[in-house]
């Protein structure tokens, strides 16, 4: 499983981000989820006019479990209050095989590493 932390997918990076991982999810045969604090509604308007089928939306909004509990919070500044950008990739037991926290909001994650660390789990 690959999951993805991440402001918004009404953001140039985030949506970027979110098509890669859509367009490499068939290679994997793994669950891509992405999280962030967008509601629902928003990304269910950005998969569908993206065409994003292989990966599965999550809201914290309401909850915040990604924001209190994996040490993503982004808790002063202009983008206070919503997910700093990261990428986990987990084996089949749940444990973490792979991390990366962005330093840059506004850069994309490794792709390479998150992939290639996915696929050596295959």
């Amino acid at each position: 499983m690959i999951v993805l932390a991440f402001p918004s997918v009404d953001t140039p990076t985030c949506a970027m981000e979110t098509r890669t991982f859509n367009q490499h999810a068939a290679d994997l045969g793994a669950t891509i989820l992405v999280a962030s604090m967008d509601l629902p509604f928003a990304m269910k308007r950005f998969c569908a006019a993206e065409g994003i089928d292989k990966v599965k939306m999550a809201s914290d909004f309401r909850y915040r479990d990604m924001w209190n509990n994996w040490g993503v919070a982004i808790a002063e500044g202009g983008l206070e209050g919503t997910l700093a950008r990261a990428v986990w990739v987990l084996d089949r037991d749940g444990m973490i095989q792979y991390h990366e926290l962005v330093p840059e909001i506004g850069s994309e994650p490794d792709y390479d590493a998150a992939l290639k660390a996915a696929k050596a789990l295959l």
